[in-house]
């Protein structure tokens, strides 16, 4: 697209890959508008946090896809692409958003479950007698 800065976006295993222009502030992730997607509150919420940091709520239009992961994850992954893209936008708003930690990729991701074990660190119960 002209005139537009892309970005990618991760967390646990949701990928978003992030588009933003200059426009009216309207967001559509995997071509749906933002309160069909996430129905959730908290979700929305989420992924317009870079963009109340900056200012820039009704100044860009975002366009989004992404895949993997559920809702938290997804949401997770659509903040971190869209504060990455606009930094590639904007540079200057890089200290504000490196303040509020939106710059950071949130590496937590789910431990695996080990053999010999009942989960990733639950031990089946030991019986001494």
């Amino acid at each position: 697209m002209e005139g537009s800065f892309y970005a990618t976006g991760k967390r646990k295993s949701s990928i978003a890959r992030t588009w933003i222009k200059p426009g009216t502030g309207k967001i559509v992730i995997n071509r749906r508008p933002l309160e069909e997607y996430f129905t959730i509150a908290t979700a929305q919420s989420l992924l317009k946090q870079p963009l109340e940091v900056t200012n820039m709520l009704a100044s860009v239009d975002i366009i989004v896809t992404v895949s993997g992961g559920g809702i938290q994850g997804q949401s997770g992954a659509i903040r971190h692409g869209i504060a990455k893209a606009l930094t590639s936008m904007e540079p200057e708003l890089r200290p504000a958003l490196k303040k509020a930690g939106l710059m950071t990729r949130d590496s937590r991701v789910k431990e695996r479950k080990k053999y010999g074990q009942k989960a990733a660190r639950a031990r089946y119960q030991f019986s001494k007698r």
